[in-house]
């Protein structure tokens, strides 16, 4: 029997297996030199796996977020619908000064935004360094479907906004202005831990069809230098989704997140058969492992898989995530790397 009759037929028969066997098959098929039709074994693989009831996860303690997310997921809205709503609660929040309005600006004063989306069909947009526009999450969405194109930037991207209906709108608050003044004195720029790098609302959902979609929207870090973009907007780091495996989403600082794309990295680690849990654990050891830098910043990271099973890792204490589901919305402190025995 060939390799190609082998599989399909393989595949078909073990539509009933348990899911850590049929991981291994897909594992066997991605060393294939691309000559295997797998579609008798996706499709098992997808009847396989239990549809969860609808899900909403982000990065930190915004139970706002994942509240308003939660409750349009209950009453039928579909994963991205959900989640551009959820993360509009801390982009208009302006008690917030790390996204949207009331963010902290940059050296020069001005508050720039990035956001970026990803919905269940493998579309994608993003926005960088936008300035006037407060829902940056909605115009990456706008790119994702408007435009032919993934990425659009500054004043590109502020133009574009205009043309789909955004409302002009100033971020710097009078109370980020002097904060900023009085950081002027002394300049000093050293991100402090689960502060400063407290930059981000990443959000994943799983809608009632079993779909996925994801978003990610800050200011980044404050006082950046002008022009920095850090890992949130970027596909692939900040956030990836794949509808078949599942997503995660980062925060913290995104030039480390960038080094190991680390978001892509937990969605393939989970594609391999690991857990959401397991898979955040590899992808901070990917950094902690490249020496003692990592003691100078945070990075932390979620995820969830199709399933619906979620996971949660950083390398210093005190990172939270949320958590909603079946009208509870839950405050989870996830899991730290050891600092101390390293």
């Amino acid at each position: 029997m060939n390799r190609r009759k082998f599989i399909n037929k393989s595949a078909v028969a073990g539509a009933g297996i348990a899911t850590g066997a049929s991981l291994m098959a897909c594992n066997d098929l991605g060393t294939s030199t691309g000559d295997v039709d797998n579609t008798a074994f996706a499709k098992a693989q997808k009847e396989n796996i239990k549809k969860p009831s609808p899900i909403a996860i982000c990065t930190w303690g915004f139970s706002g977020a994942t509240a308003k997310a939660g409750e349009l997921l209950d009453n039928g809205a579909n994963a991205l619908d959900a989640i551009i709503a959820g993360v509009a609660v801390e982009e208009e929040n302006i008690e917030n000064t790390t996204v949207g309005i009331g963010a902290t600006p940059d050296r020069e004063g001005n508050v720039t935004l990035d956001a970026c989306v990803m919905n269940s069909d493998g579309g994608c947009g993003a926005v960088l360094a936008v300035e006037n526009i407060v829902n940056v999450a909605a115009l990456a969405r706008k790119v994702m479907e408007e435009t032919p194109h993934v990425i659009i930037a500054g004043k590109g991207a502020e133009e574009f906004a205009y043309e789909q209906g955004f409302a002009r709108q100033k971020l710097l608050t009078e109370e980020r202005k002097e904060a900023w003044k009085e950081w002027l004195k002394t300049s000093d720029y050293k991100p402090e831990i689960n502060i400063e790098n407290h930059d981000t609302i990443g959000m994943l959902a799983i809608d009632s069809n079993g779909d996925i979609a994801g978003a990610c929207t800050t200011s980044g870090l404050g006082y950046k230098m002008k022009g920095r973009v850090g890992d949130s907007p970027i596909i692939g780091s900040g956030l990836f989704i794949d509808n078949e495996v599942g997503g995660a989403v980062a925060t913290g600082m995104g030039e480390e997140v960038l080094k190991t794309v680390g978001s892509f990295l937990i969605v393939e680690l989970m594609r391999s058969g690991m857990s959401p849990q397991a898979a955040c654990e590899e992808a901070i050891h990917r950094i902690t492992k490249k020496g003692p830098r990592y003691k100078d910043f945070q990075i932390a990271y979620i995820a969830m898989n199709k399933s619906g099973e979620t996971g949660s890792h950083c390398i210093h204490e005190g990172f939270t995530m949320m958590r909603y589901q079946n009208k509870i919305n839950e405050n989870i402190l996830s899991s730290f790397y050891d600092t101390k025995n390293s």
